[in-house]
């Protein structure tokens, strides 16, 4: 018997011990006109929203289902679209830009 459940309490140790911590994506603060950004881009909220992002030198990435949109890094204001490549994935768009 005790053997038993001196395995019972080992194997609920290692379960608990083995599961790792929720990970989530949120950072902690966000800018407020990158808040408003996201909360346009969503339709605040009415539609999902699938973008991925990269940056690359001067240069800023984001792609959505319809192309790429480019930013070039300008110090008075962050990064500023410099042109939307129709079509283009994130790989492609980026080697266009090496």
């Amino acid at each position: 018997m005790r053997l038993r459940l001196l395995a019972i309490t080992l194997l609920a140790a290692v379960t608990v011990v083995a599961t790792p911590p929720s990970k989530t994506l949120a950072p902690t603060t966000i800018p407020h006109p990158m808040a408003m950004y996201l909360s346009e881009l969503s339709k605040e909220g009415n539609q999902q929203v699938t973008f991925r992002a990269a940056a690359f030198g001067t240069r800023f990435f984001l792609e959505e289902p319809a192309g790429v949109t480019v930013y070039t890094y300008d110090q008075t204001v962050g990064y500023r679209k410099e042109t939307f490549l129709k079509g283009f994935t994130l790989a492609k768009a980026m080697k266009k830009y090496k």
